[in-house]
């Protein structure tokens, strides 16, 4: 008879792999796949898609899609708006809570204002990204942009698809009206990059971009995707001192510390925590930082220092932009705390503190985590190995 380990551990650890990858994914969706089941929404399928609207429906938890039919969308493309608006348009009609078809019927005082991903962008003055909903007569719900005085446009016509409390996908009979969505806009690569962050709080930073060129590297990335993390004008004006006595090479490695050349939305910094290349990487001067995240705040964390997130300026995927309380100081061009504060050492004990070998012994080794890891686990008897891993399956089974 083959030992109780061999029998058991292999189906348990199955059993338990299978359980948690359904818990992980339960919340999942993906509105290109639940509107594909339905041709009659195949041109708004298609659109969402084209302005990348899909993408970053899918990355968020709580959402309602108003979908618009064929027929619908056809009149709202023959006003032949460009690709970058219509993304506005199509974002109005993207809200960023949940409602089913029966908390539609159900609204506190009949009525709610509600955000959309099109004030999320930033793009929308004032309200004008707020949808109003209201319970109208004979079981009608109507729909109306903020800003196109107090008319409910649209109905809602039936419920496409419903994950309660993640995503519902709703059906309306047209088009939400709005000047401000349908007002021109500029492609992503036209956006001035320096001009938002000089009229959200970042001037200072802005200025040092354009001084020493390297807003030019920020605006070549900017079409592949960029976040760029900001120091607010206090903590610029404050840091000018050790700003002036780098050389100029060094003041632009550390201006591209400041930028990542991908989109990183907040959703994704938080649950992607880890090293991050810049702008700045180069071969062996890896200019990098650890991203991590206590609850909703979002620290970087550079061998020298730690900054957190305060804010968002901008976020219009591929680009995005964020405050940050502190200048990131990267190890390249600035001692660690612990060599800056530590008293000084002799001669010859000073050469082997300046090494960079010594910012590599400040870490623990991942082979050497892998080996306790390993020898932990070696170290349980095998029976009780395997209740531990039938405890966690009966566990996860009554959740």
């Amino acid at each position: 008879m083959p030992p109780l380990t061999t029998t058991l551990f292999p189906s348990l650890a199955l059993l338990l792999l299978l359980l948690f990858s359904s818990s992980t994914t339960s919340n999942a969706h993906n509105i290109t796949r639940i509107l594909a089941k339905h041709p009659e929404f195949s041109t708004f399928n298609h659109y969402l898609t084209t302005t990348h609207l899909a993408s970053e429906i899918n990355r968020r938890e709580t959402i309602t899609v108003l979908a618009l039919d064929n027929a619908a969308m056809s009149s709202l493309l023959a006003k032949q708006l460009s690709l970058y608006t219509l993304k506005n348009v199509l974002s109005l009609h993207v809200l960023v809570d949940y409602f089913g078809s029966k908390k539609l019927h159900q609204i506190t005082n009949g009525t709610a204002l509600t955000a959309t991903m099109f004030q999320a962008t930033g793009a929308a003055p004032g309200s004008s990204g707020y949808i109003n909903i209201t319970d109208l007569k004979g079981g009608k719900v109507g729909f109306g942009a903020e800003d196109n005085d107090g008319k409910l446009g649209a109905v809602y016509v039936k419920s496409v698809a419903e994950i309660p409390y993640n995503i519902s996908v709703l059906q309306i009979s047209q088009v939400l009206n709005s000047a401000e969505a349908e007002a021109p806009t500029a492609e992503p690569s036209q956006l001035n990059l320096t001009e938002i962050m000089s009229k959200q709080g970042c001037k200072a930073f802005s200025d040092l971009l354009k001084a020493s060129g390297a807003d030019a590297t920020f605006n070549q990335n900017i079409d592949g995707g960029l976040t760029v993390f900001c120091p607010t004008d206090p903590v610029i004006n404050g840091f000018m001192p050790k700003y002036k006595n780098l050389t100029a090479s060094q003041k632009v490695s550390l201006l591209l510390y400041h930028g990542i050349p991908v989109y990183q939305s907040m959703q994704m910094l938080k649950s992607n925590n880890g090293i991050m290349n810049t702008l700045a990487t180069d071969g062996a001067n890896k200019y990098d930082f650890t991203v991590q995240n206590d609850g909703e705040v979002v620290t970087l964390k550079t061998k020298v220092m730690a900054a957190k997130i305060t804010g968002t300026l901008k976020d219009e995927e591929p680009l995005i932009v964020y405050k940050i309380n502190k200048v990131l100081l990267p190890r390249e061009l600035f001692k660690p705390v612990e060599a800056a504060e530590a008293p000084k050492p002799s001669k010859s004990k000073h050469k082997a503190a300046d090494a960079p070998e010594s910012d590599a012994r400040a870490e623990s080794d991942p082979a050497d985590q892998m080996a306790d890891n390993e020898n932990g686990v070696a170290g349980l008897d095998a029976r009780r190995l395997v209740m531990v891993l039938l405890s966690l399956c009966i566990g996860v089974l009554l959740m």
